[in-house]
């Protein structure tokens, strides 16, 4: 495969990732918009306590997905350990993105319910790159390439039998584990 087709089959399955870590995030963004107007409107919650609550409902929400869809096929075996990173990384972001809210309401006095749910979502915006870099860093990490699953053996070249498009999914699988932290892959050897 050409460095242009693995580059190319690289960006695929990181656009996959941000597709569906964007899928998740977008159902947590419903569930913390919901939650926390439903608390500023029914409850005498200041407003940036109410989105400490919201925030923390909608990271509940989004374990769930990031787990078992966006993040499936990633190591499964220390979940003690996972979910304490995700808490705390979780943590961090919900600080990024209730600093925000806090920033308009205290510092600018922007307290109307369409300022707070601007300031609210930017906040949410912000925090979301951090925790999309967290997360797939820190948190569901890859399985080593001697551990993981291999749903077929990788074919030496081509065939009919391998469509370019799997192969260079595969090859760039195998590019993103070998750039994660804290792991050690041997990277494959070059194929002719």
């Amino acid at each position: 495969m050409s460095e242009r087709g693995a580059l190319r089959a690289r960006l695929d399955l990181l656009a996959r990732e941000v597709a569906k870590f964007g899928a998740v995030g977008a159902v947590g963004l419903l569930v913390n918009i919901a939650v926390f107007n439903l608390l500023r409107h029914t409850t005498d919650l200041q407003v940036v306590r109410a989105s400490v609550l919201a925030t923390f409902v909608a990271i509940l929400c989004n374990y769930v997905g990031f787990r078992y869809w966006t993040y499936r096929d990633r190591d499964k075996t220390g979940r003690t350990r996972e979910l304490t990173l995700f808490l705390l990384f979780s943590a961090a972001g919900a600080v990024i993105e209730n600093g925000v809210l806090y920033l308009a309401t205290y510092g600018f006095d922007w307290n109307s319910p369409v300022q707070s749910n601007v300031f609210k979502i930017l906040g949410i915006g912000i925090a979301t790159l951090f925790r999309f870099w967290s997360y797939r860093t820190w948190v569901f990490k890859a399985l080593p390439a001697e551990i993981r699953p291999v749903e077929a053996p990788p074919a030496e070249t081509p065939s009919a039998e391998t469509p370019p498009a799997e192969e260079a999914a595969r090859s760039a699988e195998r590019f993103l584990e070998q750039r994660r932290p804290a792991e050690t892959v041997e990277p494959d050897p070059v194929r002719h």
